[in-house]
């Protein structure tokens, strides 16, 4: 049996398939612009070739799957409190610094300085929280952070009555939050 490559019948079909497969070359030269265009260049200067880009890729892809997991760790340990934080502070040789405040009256003001880890969160919101409870004007607060120490500043007003109210307040006030800080470290 003779071929006979000028038939009409496979002279379609070969078109086809060619066809086909310039159908299937420019779809998947779209697919690689897209993963390329969703994949942050750091050397955007340089056209890099198509297998670097399929490397430059699935690196990115496996730095956002690390990146996910250690945002869930973190959410997971923020979530429930310090159960989690306090294995994790033991593998990484970190240990919890007792929270300490300082109180100075300077006339009808009182500036209260509260030192605590990083990782206590809660402690200058209830600060905070317990001074609006007891009638205080807060006029100032700042932090900052060196290593795994926070450093907390909170100026504030008392009532201005009498003395005799001033001085009651202010006492009242120091044996509140040093409670709540002995409270919170126990």
């Amino acid at each position: 049996m003779e071929i006979n490559n000028n038939n009409p019948n496979n002279m379609s079909s070969r078109t086809d398939r060619k066809l086909i497969e310039r159908n299937r070359r420019n779809h998947m030269k779209a697919l690689y612009s897209e993963l390329n265009s969703l994949v942050p260049h750091y050397n955007s200067r340089e056209s890099i070739s198509l297998p670097d880009q399929l490397g430059e890729a699935a690196n990115y892809i496996k730095r956002l799957q690390t990146n996910l997991e250690r945002m869930k760790q973190r959410k997971d340990s923020l979530i429930s409190g310090g159960q989690t934080m306090n294995i994790a502070s033991s593998s990484t040789g970190f240990s919890p610094k007792v929270p300490q405040i300082q109180i100075h009256e300077m006339g009808s003001s009182l500036v209260i300085g509260l030192t605590t880890d990083t990782h206590s969160r809660f402690i200058f919101n209830d600060t905070i929280r317990i001074l609006h409870e007891e009638g205080a004007d807060i006029v100032n607060a700042s932090f900052s952070v060196v290593g795994n120490t926070a450093c907390h500043t909170i100026h504030l007003t008392v009532g201005e009555l009498t003395p005799d109210y001033h001085g009651a307040a202010v006492t009242r006030i120091a044996e509140r939050l040093n409670k709540f800080i002995y409270d919170a470290h126990a």
